[in-house]
C-alpha cells in the first residue's frame, strides 16, 4: 500500500508543454506525467482520509536527471520518507513495514490514451489552491470497478496542488491538498534524512515478463494488467508468500497468496478510506491458501478478484 496515497503518483508530472498550449485534459496529463524529472519544488500539504488529517512538508529536487525527495509528517507520530529516483532510501515511524515493497515508483507514468479507455477525461473548470491558479481535471471511471479522480493542476508548472479520490456516488474518499508551494529547488541540507530515518533494504521483485507465475486470475477489471510479481518468505509465518501487482495506468491493487499449512484463518473484509483489504480462503490441489487483495478499488471489485484466483500447473505456465 502507499505510505502516502497519491503522493508517488501525483509527483510524476511536468513542463514539456508550455502552459498556454495545454487546452484539454490529455495535454494537462501529459504535462503532469513529466514534471518530476524537470521541476524542483518544496511545500506543505494536508492529507485527509477517513475523517483523519495529517500535515506534511515535502522537498523535491530534480537536477541532472536525478530526482531526490524527502517527506516529513509534521503532526502525530514522527514519520519520514526519503526517495531517490523513485526508490525508497529510508523511512521512519509507522511507515517502516512494507514501504519499500512496491516496484520502482518512477515507472508510474500517466498515459492519457490508455486512460481514455477506462476513464472520461475532462477539463472541469478552474480553481485556486495555495494561492496559485489551477485547472481542474476530472477522471471519471466508465465502469463500477474503479474510483474517480479530480486533479487541480498548477497552471504555471503543471504540478498537482490538490487531488481528490471519489467513489461512484461522488463521495470523498481521500484528499491531498497543498497549503504552500514554492518552485525553487530545496537545499541539500533539507533533503538530508534525519538520524531516525532507517535505510530500506530493496528486494527486487520478479518482473511479470521474466518469471514463471504460479497464479492467475479468472477475472480482472478491464484495463488492469500484471506489472510486478514477487515471492518471499513471510516474517510472521515463514511461509512463502506470492504477491502480484496490477495497474490500469492510474489505479493499482496487489494480490497476496500465502499457504495456510493447517493454520486457522478467517475470511475478512475491511476498508479504511479508499483502501480495502479482502481475504478469502481458497482450496487448491496443494492445500488451503489465503488470498488477500489490497488496494484502492471498490470492495466489490476486490472480492471478485479474490474469488477468481487460480493456481496454475507447471504445463500451463510454460
Amino acid at each position: 500500500m502507499r505510505s502516502l496515497p497519491l503522493v508517488t503518483l501525483m509527483l510524476g508530472g511536468c513542463l514539456a508543454i508550455p502552459a498556454h498550449a495545454a487546452t484539454d485534459a490529455s495535454q494537462w496529463l501529459n504535462r503532469l506525467t513529466q514534471a518530476e524529472q524537470q521541476q524542483s519544488f518544496q511545500g506543505t500539504f494536508v492529507y485527509e482520509r477517513n475523517g483523519s488529517f495529517s500535515t506534511h512538508d515535502i522537498w523535491h529536487r530534480a537536477e541532472n536527471g536525478k530526482v531526490s525527495e524527502r517527506l516529513l509528517q509534521l503532526d502525530g507520530s514522527a514519520q519520514e520518507v526519503v526517495r531517490v529516483n523513485g526508490r525508497t532510501a529510508c523511512v521512519s515511524g509507522s511507515l517502516v513495514p512494507g514501504v519499500g515493497d512496491g516496484p520502482d515508483a518512477s515507472s508510474s507514468v500517466l498515459d492519457p490514451l490508455k486512460l481514455m479507455s477506462w476513464y472520461d477525461l475532462t477539463v472541469a473548470g478552474d480553481s485556486r489552491v495555495a494561492g496559485r491558479d489551477a485547472v481542474v481535471i476530472s477522471l471519471s471511471p466508465k465502469d463500477q470497478y474503479r474510483y474517480g479522480f479530480e486533479l487541480h493542476l498548477d497552471k504555471e508548472t503543471g504540478l498537482p496542488l490538490k487531488s481528490l479520490l471519489l467513489d461512484d456516488h461522488g463521495r470523498l474518499l481521500e484528499r491531498l491538498q497543498y497549503t504552500r508551494l514554492q518552485t525553487d529547488a530545496p537545499s541539500a541540507s533539507l533533503l538530508q534524512a534525519s538520524p531516525n530515518c532507517k535505510p530500506v533494504l530493496q528486494v527486487a521483485g520478479a518482473k511479470a515478463a521474466n518469471a514463471p507465475i504460479s497464479w492467475r486470475s479468472d477475472w480482472l477489471p478491464p484495463g488492469f494488467e500484471l506489472t510486478n510479481t514477487d515471492v518471499r518468505k513471510s516474517a510472521q509465518s515463514k511461509s512463502t508468500v506470492t504477491s502480484l501487482m496490477y495497474e490500469d495506468g492510474l489505479a493499482r491493487f496487489s494480490v497476496f497468496l500465502e499457504p495456510l499449512e493447517g493454520a486457522q484463518a478467517n475470511d475478512t473484509r475491511t476498508q479504511l478510506g479508499p483502501t480495502v483489504a479482502v481475504s478469502r480462503r481458497l482450496n487448491t490441489a496443494k492445500g488451503e491458501v489465503m488470498v488477500t487483495v489490497v488496494g484502492e478499488i471498490p470492495m466489490g471489485t476486490a472480492e471478485r478478484i479474490a474469488l477468481s484466483m487460480r493456481l496454475q500447473d507447471a504445463q500451463a505456465r510454460q
